[in-house]
């Protein structure tokens, strides 16, 4: 198949569990591929992973990689080989301290100056690795996605700073916010412009920093940033709720959830009804909370 096949622009390989005679050949024989997509379904033989590592290291051409599935230990060497990237996803089931730690390490160690799209889950506690990466590239992100359930996690206010100051032109967001990275929450809304969607997840459940988000998002949120979802873990006063919703006032309506593990801890009828009245009024377009009306009412 490598003899006859070496213009492939798009090469997907699902549930990759054992060697696949001639895989490494064909890649090595494609003279212009563009789009890779490898899903792990087990532990694979070190020396599987080198030989595929060292044939993916000779595609410079690659501009969209999507990694899933479950790995162990093994070398993401060739990501500093890829510097025409454009669209990252990693997406892994890891366990393995080892195995996170070998990706950070790669991570941090990269080059994407094209880069547009980052996409980084599964708890691999990538934070300060992205924000190196993202400080590297020319500021053409549009949409990054990185947040955890781990609630050790550190660096979540280097990434929001990384973003903030290396992608003008971001629209999409999805992270977590720690109790002191409110500060890049505000610089973020001040320099991209051109954010349509916020979602901030909680680092922990801290419970006292809701309505000073509330309010930084109030008064510095672009005209563009439609759709908000905050941590249903944060406290948010009555008052700080209603006004909130009141800044959007003569704006795009708002598409408003409350996200994470939500128990109804911190939301309340009068939160409720609040967002009821806004949605009546026009300024909410749709919110997960009007599923609780009937319920509270």
């Amino acid at each position: 198949m490598a003899q006859i096949c070496r213009d492939l622009n798009k090469l997907n390989v699902d549930n990759y569990f054992q060697d696949v005679p001639g895989l490494i050949s064909l890649i090595d024989a494609q003279r212009n591929l563009k789009f890779v997509l490898f899903k792990f379904s087990f532990n694979i033989k070190k020396e599987i992973y080198e030989g595929l590592s060292k044939a993916l290291a000779k595609k410079d051409t690659i501009n969209s990689l999507i990694l899933r599935g479950s790995v162990g230990v093994i070398s993401h060497s060739f990501l500093t080989s890829l510097n025409n990237l454009k669209y990252l996803t990693i997406h892994y089931e890891c366990e393995n301290c080892e195995a996170i730690k070998e990706l950070q390490k790669w991570l941090g160690n990269s080059k994407f100056p094209d880069l547009q799209s980052l996409d980084i889950g599964n708890d691999l506690l990538c934070f300060k690795e992205l924000a190196m990466l993202i400080e590297k590239t020319k500021g053409n992100i549009f949409d990054i996605t990185a947040y955890t359930s781990n609630k050790s996690a550190e660096n979540t206010g280097k990434l929001l700073k990384a973003i903030s100051i290396h992608c003008p032109k971001i629209d999409y967001l999805t992270t977590n916010l720690g109790p002191g990275d409110l500060i890049y929450v505000k610089s973020l809304l001040m320099n991209c412009r051109n954010l349509v969607c916020l979602f901030l997840h909680s680092l922990d459940k801290n419970d006292d920093i809701g309505d000073e988000l509330l309010n930084i998002l109030a008064k510095f949120s672009p005209e563009s940033l439609t759709e908000i979802k905050v941590s249903g873990y944060w406290k948010y006063s009555i008052d700080t709720f209603e006004n909130f919703f009141k800044s959007y006032k003569g704006r795009e309506s708002l598409h408003f959830d409350i996200i994470d593990d939500y128990d109804g801890e911190h939301i309340t009828i009068g939160h409720i009804n609040i967002v009821y009245k806004y949605y009546i009024e026009g300024i909410i377009l749709c919110s997960n909370l009007l599923n609780y009306v009937r319920l509270k009412a």
